[in-house]
């Protein structure tokens, strides 16, 4: 895909669910359910909750329960996010000629290992297999 203007937050979406429906499905059950949302970039609330100095160090964030941990008594107070952080993307992108879509699908992919306990060594071996 080949962009001449910036990429929406409609666009990192699109990416962003393109690339959770060609993932192994074990991974993509993980986050059943789960709401794949864009911002800009983080608040400062949520900067500060993750030890954070600058916006432009976080691309993206799990928030929610992981499935081994969830309850059928349990009573959701909010839907699992997967958030995603646009500008800091756009900027990785722009200073790595990575290409969009595979970085996007890193980040998702990265949040979604690391919420649910796996390995930086699993995270790259499922990052390498797209």
């Amino acid at each position: 895909m080949r962009h001449t203007a910036p990429p929406s937050a409609e666009d990192i979406i699109e990416m962003a669910e393109a690339a959770l429906a060609a993932m192994p499905v074990p991974l993509r059950d993980m986050v059943r359910g789960a709401a794949i949302m864009v911002e800009d970039a983080a608040d400062d609330e949520t900067l500060e909750e993750l030890g954070l100095d600058s916006p432009w160090e976080l691309t993206g964030l799990y928030r929610g329960v992981p499935l081994t941990r969830k309850s059928v008594a349990d009573v959701p107070l909010l839907p699992d996010t997967v958030m995603l952080y646009r500008e800091p993307i756009l900027l990785e992108w722009i200073e790595t000629g990575e290409d969009l879509f595979r970085l996007v699908r890193n980040v998702l992919i990265h949040e979604i290992g690391h919420h649910f306990g796996l390995s930086d060594e699993d995270i790259e071996r499922l990052e390498s297999e797209g």
